[in-house]
């Protein structure tokens, strides 16, 4: 069965850092663009950041250019996001996506920045 199980987020102070971490299973990992929304509370979900198969990045949201990179590794089906310099507004469920033949989400998790 298809699963994207997401870890690494938490609670983390304004300026610091979380690596973020996406394993997938149950489909054909190496053949799906991979990307990263997150969805704050009253807000839309947007997209952070995505990678292609081959593991270019894509594109990232004006609001975490510099700051976050995306990376996939295809041989353990992962992709990761590494965000750094956070800030308050960062706050957000970070979910998981894959694109391909089908759509596939994760269960999302929560990354809090606050003092």
């Amino acid at each position: 069965q298809v699963q994207l199980v997401e870890s690494g987020g938490g609670l983390v102070q304004p300026g610091g850092s979380l690596r973020l971490s996406c394993a997938a299973s149950g489909f054909t990992f190496s053949a799906y663009t991979m990307s990263w929304y997150r969805q704050a509370p009253g807000k839309e979900r947007e997209l952070v950041a995505a990678i292609t198969r081959a593991g270019a990045s894509l594109n990232y949201a004006d609001s975490v250019k510099g700051r976050f990179s995306i990376s996939r590794d295809n041989a353990k089906s992962t992709v990761s996001l590494q965000m750094n310099s956070l800030k308050p507004e960062d706050t957000a469920v970070y979910y998981c996506k894959a694109r391909g033949a089908y759509i596939y989400w994760g269960q999302g998790t929560q990354v809090t920045v606050s003092s």
